[in-house]
Formats: C-alpha cells, structure tokens, sequence
C-alpha cells in the first residue's frame, strides 16, 4: 500500500513528490501524459519559486540557464512611458527572479525525484476514485492503487478534483489571448520585457533562454485563426508591427502556441476526506505578474511537510487542515491581484485606459512603486500570522519580529565548516533550530528530535545578528514555527501547537 498517490507531473505534483520522499514517505506520482511536455507554458520562477526549489535540491543549474532580465519597459501610443527595474535587489528580495521554461524547470525537480528515489509513472491515468474512513482506492490504467491519501496536482481540468466532488466556481476575466514562442532576431534588447499598450490592446514580448527565442501574447482579434492552421503566429507577427512600428523578419522557428481564455476559478475546499488539491487543480488565475507555477509550488512545500508528520505519526490527521487554511486565503488574494491587473493591462473600458496611460504606467518609474512590485511579485511577503499556526501560537513575550507564521528573514549563519553563509541557502526541506550566541542547543535538539525526527537541523546564527536573541524553530518552508528561550517551551509548542499530544500511528496499513 502506497502512503501517498500524487495526480499530476507538473511543477506543484513533482514538487510534492520531492518533498515527501525527501522526508521518507513512500510516493507514486502517476502522470497521464505519456512523456514530458518540451514547450515553455509557464516561464517565470517568482524568488518565492526559486528558494522551494532551493530548499528541495531541484535548483541546480537554473539561475545559470535562464534569461537575466533587468527591467520591462512599457509603452504607450508607441512611446515609452515606464522603465521598471525587475533584477535591483531590495532589504527582502536578495535573489532574481528567473525567466526560464517551465519544461526546464520540471526536468530538473524529475532530477531530484530520481536521486530520492522516485520516478514519474507516464499513461498512468485516473479513471475513478473512492475513499473510506482508511485510506483511498484508485482506478487507473487498469491497476488498482490503494493508498493512505490522494492529492490532486492535475491541473485546471482535475479528475481528482471532480471525483471528490469539490466545487471549482469561477468567471472568465478576459477574452482570448494568443500566445507563441518563436525563435526571430527580433530588433529588441534580450535583458529586458517589452510592452506596448495602445487603446484596448496590449502585447508583450519575453525573451527566453537559447538563441533568438522569443515569447509573444496579445488578446486574439475576432478574426484571429486557430493555432492549428500556424494563424497565431502570424497574428502576433503582425501584431508586433502594428503595435511597435518595428520591422520584425519572418519567424524562423515556431517552438508552440496557442489559443487560451483567461479565467478566475478558486477550488470551495483543498480538502475532502483523504483527497486534497494542490496547484491549478485548487486555482487558476490570470497568467499577468507570474504567480501561477509559483503559488502551486508554495502549495506544494506547505504540504510536504505536514502530510510527511502525519504519515508518520508524529501528528494527527487534523494537521492537514491547517494547509487549506494557510493556503487558500493566499491563493484568494493572487486571483483578486492578477485579475485587477489583466484588467487595468487590457483597459477594458475608456476611464480604465486613461487611468493606466496617465498615472498607472507612468507610476512605476517612482522608485518606491517599484520597491512595492519588486517584493509583492516576488511572493516573499506572503505569511501565516493569523492562521491557525500563526501569532495565536507565538510566544507573546518575545517583542519584535519575526512572528510566528512569518518567512524567516535570509539571516546571516554558520556554514558547517565555520564560514558565514545565507540561511536559505542552508535550511534544506527540513525542520531547523536557529540558535543564537554561544553553545550547541543540545536541549533544543533533543526536544525538536523528539517530536520531529533526527534529521532536524541546528544552525548557529552569527553573533552580529541583531534583533534575533531568541532561539528559533524554523518550519520546512521557510516560516518561523516558534521563538523562546526555554526547551520547555518549545516541547510545549511541539505537543499543542501541531496537536502532537500522544503517538499517533503511522497513515499507513502496513507501516
């Protein structure tokens, strides 16, 4: 018996998958595709999105591979208005964005499923689903799986989703779009994303990595051809020319593209019974700021590690319930953002296109706007204060932040070998003991590992750090799950603030 079948081959499913085997539960990742897709679709990896791959060893070479892009520019009537710096470093963000195809970016966590141990099982699809108060059978591909839970990550269209009877409402925010990625030498700079803006009309141009690659969108025209016929490049070609005045040559290479319809959809739970969603099978939104792949990763990371304590027993079932809570309020505010921005991009009425022309654009050459994007597109703000393992929990003595539930700042720490080092860079997937001053945190350690597994880590924080005196729990996924100064405290936190108050036994019939 498996402990956790995954739906879904995709960013948040391998993800996942990662994440779990990382912490030694047994995983079967089914994929209905017969073998993995080769074009882009998604290519923005958010700092957000970054450090989870980071912190699951699926990072790799990718920051070398992908398109160093410095700014976008935006132009209106043709000329232009705004020059948005997107690779300055803030307080927050200390790492780029990277603008590399989602292709790539799965190849390299399939990298990091396999060393764990795990491979992707291809035409492997979902047929029906059942679940009884032990666990969740699953028809697929004329085999029959039963496992402990199943977790949906197959996208828009879920299975899962519809076999567990979960709602997913929603309303269209725009008309079609058309999207090609092209190989041109087009007359535009390659360390920038271009812009143009002109009445109810807008077209983006996205340098990707390799020579000469190009991603071009722009609503369809009632008139606009289907992608079968080669009609949507050819549209945007032209698009591009009216639009920019540019010149650009004829396509040399047609790598994909396709006709979509925006829509805004947000799953009415994350969880039923021992079924729960993750990724575009809980939400889509407008692809407009690049948080799509990123948030089904968020998802992903908050996830693994819960779903890995109650797999093993060390907490209950109702530990899961904090992730929707945790989640879903994130993957609301996302959908509300990008559909107010699909909209102000396209101005679909005349008083939202003055708006946007006259002091939207123009807005983002002030360097405090710019400061505000920066760290909101990067998804870095994004906490759990007020959920159910958040500043309820903290211990309220201790003044100043982080709070419970809070993205740890990207402290400076003590590498192994003595060096000073990030400490994102240092955390991994796994539980971590921050430890402040002088001394080992022997206490510490013995009480984390208790309640958590050995494999919790204690890193030492440089003395110079100040504002941190208190020792520090750090969660999985980066968030601060308790501060103190006392092992009693913490031990106390382990057993009432994730419901470990006895053993539990492992999720699993023959574990």
């Amino acid at each position: 018996m498996s402990t956790v079948v995954i739906a879904g081959a995709g960013p948040t499913g391998l993800a996942l998958a990662c994440g779990l085997a990382a912490s030694g539960v047994r995983v079967r990742l089914l994929e209905k595709r017969e073998e993995p897709a080769l074009t882009s679709r998604a290519l923005g990896l958010q700092p957000r999105g970054a450090e989870v791959l980071d912190r699951l060893g699926a990072l790799a070479d990718l920051p070398d591979r992908s398109v160093p892009v410095a700014r976008v520019v935006t132009h209106v009537n043709g000329t232009p208005v705004a020059d948005l710096p997107v690779g300055r470093p803030t307080p927050l963000v200390t790492r780029p964005g990277l603008l590399i195809s989602q292709a790539e970016i799965e190849a390299s966590l399939r990298h990091r499923l396999r060393e764990l141990g795990c491979e992707v099982e291809w035409g492997k699809e979902i047929h029906a689903v059942a679940q009884d108060a032990s666990g969740v059978s699953v028809s697929c591909s004329g085999e029959k799986i039963r496992s402990s839970w199943l977790i949906g990550c197959d996208g828009a269209h879920s299975r899962v989703r519809k076999a567990a009877g979960i709602g997913f409402p929603g309303v269209p925010v725009a008309e079609d779009f058309l999207l090609a990625d092209v190989r041109a030498p087009l007359p535009l700079p390659r360390d920038a994303v271009s812009v143009w803006l002109r009445a109810d009309s807008m077209l983006g141009a996205f340098p990707l990595p390799g020579d000469g690659i190009w991603r071009l969108m722009a609503p369809a025209r009632a008139e606009s051809v289907s992608p079968g016929s080669g009609g949507v490049p050819d549209e945007l070609t032209r698009q591009l020319r009216d639009r920019t005045g540019l010149k650009p040559p004829v396509a040399e290479e047609v790598l994909w593209s396709s006709r979509f319809r925006i829509h805004r959809r947000l799953a009415s739970t994350y969880r039923s019974g021992r079924v729960l969603l993750a990724g575009d099978a809980a939400h889509i939104h407008s692809p407009f700021g690049g948080q799509g792949m990123n948030t089904g990763l968020g998802d992903a990371e908050n996830l693994a590690w819960k779903l890995a304590l109650v797999a093993h027993g060390a907490a209950p079932g109702t530990l899961l319930d904090t992730y929707e809570a945790e989640r879903r309020p994130v993957a609301r505010e996302v959908l509300a953002s990008t559909s107010s921005l699909t909209r102000l991009v396209v101005g679909d009425t005349a008083l939202a296109r003055a708006a946007r022309d006259r002091v939207f654009v123009p807005l983002m050459n002030r360097p405090l706007v710019q400061r505000l994007v920066r760290e909101r597109s990067s998804q870095l703000r994004i906490h759990y204060r007020g959920g159910p393992l958040g500043a309820r929990l903290r211990e309220r003595w201790a003044p100043g932040p982080p709070r419970a539930g809070d993205r740890v700042p990207d402290l400076v720490c003590r590498h192994p070998d003595g060096s000073p080092t990030r400490l994102h860079a240092e955390l991994g997937a796994r539980w971590a003991l921050l430890i402040p001053g002088p001394g080992n945190g022997a206490a510490y350690r013995t009480t984390a590992e208790r309640h958590l597994g050995p494999e919790t880590r204690v890193i030492p924080l440089v003395p110079c750090t100040a504002g941190h005196r208190c020792v520090m729990l750090v969660r999985p996924d980066g968030h601060l799950a308790w501060r103190g100064s006392s092992a009693a405290s913490l031990d106390a936190w382990l057993r009432h603030g994730l419901g470990i108050t006895e053993p539990h036994p492992p999720e699993d019939d023959d574990a």
